[in-house]
């Protein structure tokens, strides 16, 4: 029987994918990795600061990748269909596990999920009709400010700092969701 072992053919297949696709499977990778050390190591303030490195290291992934895949010309439609996948799983985790925790409000947490839903949804009653939503610069700030918050949560049990990042990241969600839907309502009457 000639079966090749399977870590093996993953290996491969990762080493064959290019630098940006990498780095959106490590954030992937990384996603179950925060979400363990956060739970092993919430009550401890001097070791929350692992699961905040692996978020963050996530995070740069993200930035990195789509700046490499622009510049070196190493755009692909692996890279289009799962950045965005791996940027909603690394947050909306977070999000969840944050409020199941009881640092992130239920209300704040529901705002960032459904925000999502309703973007993507726009999107693709856009690509159906032949369009392309980009993204915009308020969608860019929410994702740095959900990121921001999403770190504090992770070494901070709350408090005022927390409280009002909260407000003025869920601001943020909501209003960047409003102009999305503004800006493309032609999208949702099949007019373009």
């Amino acid at each position: 029987m000639n079966e090749q072992n399977p870590w093996k053919a993953a290996l491969g297949a990762f080493a064959s994918l290019n630098l940006p696709n990498r780095l959106t499977l490590v954030r992937i990778g990384l996603v179950p990795v925060y979400l363990v050390l956060l739970w092993v190591f919430q009550d401890d303030p001097a070791l929350c600061v692992l699961p905040l490195l692996t978020f963050l290291a996530a995070s740069l992934t993200d930035m990195l990748d789509g700046r490499i895949a622009r510049r070196d010309h190493l755009v692909t439609n692996f890279g289009k269909f799962m950045d965005p996948i791996a940027d909603k799983l690394l947050t909306h985790t977070a999000f969840i596990m944050l409020t199941a925790m009881g640092r992130l409000n239920v209300v704040a947490c529901i705002l960032f999920i459904a925000r999502e839903f309703v973007v993507s949804g726009l999107r693709l009653c856009a690509v159906e009709q032949g369009c392309v939503i980009a993204a915009g610069m308020s969608g860019k700030i929410k994702t740095v400010l959900q990121m921001l918050l999403v770190m504090l949560l992770t070494i901070s049990d709350g408090g005022l700092l927390a409280g009002v990042l909260t407000l003025v990241t869920a601001g943020m969600t909501l209003y960047s969701m409003c102009e999305y839907v503004w800006q493309n309502r032609a999208v949702l009457g099949g007019a373009r």
